[in-house]
């Protein structure tokens, strides 16, 4: 009869060198075998730094990158409003901020604990507000909501603030991870030197309610070591509707000309099944959620090439850019559902928090 081990003991058990070599030489005779050995080496040097939840860096200059391409993608998004309200500077400015702070706290960890984690909040906050301001502007188009379909797909892009917000949970997510070259277990109710020393830490959860204080050193503790599968599936999940949402009317104005406007549409039930679907059973998070993640990453690069093409081919082409990229197919749009599929892969990697 095969023995099981408790969960901690097997997760500390797999991370043995022995275990390691045993696992090296499965790999050598498995279909793994024609990949250089260095590559397979890092490879599996990744997924345990996933596991481990030590790719702090790694995922600072992601969330910077992604925070990017999301703020230019908003700036000029804003230029067809004429920037009418103050407010539409906000996400410029905090996606700067969070771009900034993600690629000064892979090189700092001083402001990856506290630098980043404040733009990337902000910019969720942000999001949110945005939400709400763009739900104002449906309303006071001709008809409101009583015309929905055509409001809906003439007035302000409905979610794009909240996925913009993807950036800001990538900046937290980071903010709460540790170091690569942190050590490889972290004990129960451990927590890294450096967070003792964050200014007024411990004398804000003091002001806390002693639960929501509890709950929330537990959460930490679950960014830490890389437990948190089942928060990431599902907003995974939420963010591939939202997406496939955006893309149903967005393409909609262009009358879906082109077959393949139906693939994020089409696509985005099938990352909601996976996210929540992961959320309940570990094997669907282990091979679902990766392909459908998979799927999504390609769906973003494939959507990047024809928005690119589409403005290539309006009048003026490249002779006249910057009117081209305002008045055209969003550019860095398809990225955005890039960074859902991003989410997934990640929770994929990760391990569940039970």
């Amino acid at each position: 009869m095969k023995a099981v081990l408790p969960a901690q003991w097997r997760e500390r058990f797999e991370n043995t060198p022995l275990v390691r070599e045993w696992t090296d030489q499965r790999v050598r005779h498995g279909p793994l075998r024609l990949v250089p050995k260095s590559w397979v080496r890092e490879g599996i040097e990744l997924d345990q730094h996933i596991r481990e939840g030590r790719f702090q860096r790694s995922l600072a200059l992601i969330a910077a990158g992604s925070a990017l391409l999301g703020g230019l993608e908003v700036s000029y998004e804003h230029v067809i409003g004429s920037y009418s309200q103050r407010v539409m500077y906000s996400p410029v400015f905090l996606s700067g901020a969070v771009t900034v702070a993600g690629v000064w706290g892979a090189f700092d960890r001083r402001i990856a604990r506290t630098l980043l984690p404040a733009a990337s909040a902000a910019l969720l906050l942000d999001g949110t507000i945005g939400f709400m301001y763009h739900i104002r502007g449906i309303h006071r188009k001709p008809g409101g909501w009583r015309l929905p379909v055509y409001n809906i797909v003439m007035g302000p892009p409905l979610f794009a603030p909240l996925l913009l917000g993807i950036s800001g949970m990538l900046g937290l997510i980071a903010s709460g991870l540790r170091r690569e070259d942190s050590p490889l277990r972290l004990l129960p109710g451990y927590a890294h030197p450096a967070d003792s020393r964050l200014p007024g830490a411990s004398r804000l959860r003091s002001l806390l309610p002693r639960r929501i204080s509890r709950e929330g050193m537990e959460l930490a503790q679950h960014v830490r070591e890389g437990r948190f599968q089942k928060a990431l599936a599902a907003a995974m999940a939420i963010s591939g509707l939202l997406n496939g949402a955006e893309a149903l009317y967005s393409h909609y104005k262009t009358n879906y000309a082109y077959r393949s406007q139906w693939i994020p549409v089409a696509l985005a039930p099938v990352l909601a099944v996976a996210g929540f679907g992961a959320v309940a059973d570990r094997r669907v998070a282990r091979t679902l959620l990766p392909l459908a993640s998979l799927a999504a990453i390609i769906n973003g690069g494939l959507g990047l090439f024809y928005h690119s093409r589409g403005i290539l081919r309006r009048p003026g082409g490249l002779k006249t850019p910057v009117y081209n990229i305002i008045y055209g197919p969003p550019i860095f749009a398809p990225l955005l559902y890039a960074a859902t599929g991003f989410l997934g892969l990640l929770a994929s990697l990760l391990r569940r928090g039970d």
